[in-house]
């Protein structure tokens, strides 16, 4: 099975460290993708790791990723909550996903509550800060190497 994963996060994402710190904290997407590749290089992962503020690239990513990739790693940001066009996506990828939230969605705005990708996510990450990427990686690494037996 790959080791490629794809890490694919979702609008306003762009502006981490600059929107609303005391939610999401003060570490910028660079900090992230610099902690992702980090950890990835140390599970032998390869990574491609992208945002977008527009559904349709993160669509066409994961459609990408059917052909390549091992796993998803998924923030969706506000397209969890209403995006069954991402989900319809996820659904044509067989490899594992793993979705997450920076912050604890359900101490949050009751719309937060409800997501579509969790109906398609092998596992769901919320609250962890921005280390839940790295736990997500973790579980991913562990999932591609379990079925390589």
């Amino acid at each position: 099975m790959s080791r490629l994963v794809y890490v694919l996060n979702g609008p306003n994402l762009n502006l981490l460290g600059k929107r609303q710190p005391h939610i999401y904290g003060h570490e910028t997407l660079a900090d992230v993708e610099r902690d992702c590749r980090a950890v990835a290089a140390e599970l032998r992962l390869e990574l491609r790791f992208h945002q977008s503020n527009r559904e349709y690239e993160i669509i066409d990513w994961i459609h990408a990723a059917r052909e390549t990739a091992g796993g998803i790693v998924i923030n969706p940001a506000a397209f969890t909550h209403y995006s069954v066009a991402i989900l319809d996506a996820l659904n044509t990828f067989d490899a594992p996903v793993i979705e997450i939230h920076i912050s604890q969605v359900h101490k949050r705005e009751e719309f937060r509550h409800h997501s579509f990708v969790s109906a398609r996510a092998d596992g769901v990450i919320a609250g962890f800060g921005t280390q839940g990427y790295l736990l997500a990686l973790r579980r991913i690494a562990w999932l591609i190497d379990e079925k390589a037996g």
